[in-house]
């Protein structure tokens, strides 16, 4: 047959790059990121505790993944208490009983 008629070889594409296309070694972990804060805008909804927990969100930019879990667990809870304290109803005040 004519080579310039020859079908081209098929090329595996779910192989790995050589070493020398990405510049690491085979099998080598990629470096990761470094962090960046996410700069998420908080807008103050007016509830003082409420603002005190979202403010707190903040504090995840300083550290590194593993420690985002507790604060975000943290301000969870808070928030979940302020919701609960909504429902409560106040103790009666003496005197208050118009009956």
């Amino acid at each position: 047959m004519n080579d310039a008629m020859a079908e081209p070889e098929p090329v595996d594409e779910t192989s790995e790059p050589a070493a020398s296309d990405t510049g690491a070694p085979r099998g080598a972990a990629p470096e990761p990121a470094a962090a960046a804060p996410l700069e998420v805008v908080r807008e103050r909804t007016g509830h003082p505790g409420v603002d005190a927990r979202l403010a707190r969100l903040a504090e995840v930019d300083d550290l590194p993944a593993d420690g985002h879990l507790e604060v975000y667990e943290d301000v969870h809870r808070g928030l979940r208490a302020e919701l609960t304290s909504l429902d409560a109803h106040p103790a009666p005040r003496p005197y208050e009983n118009r009956s």
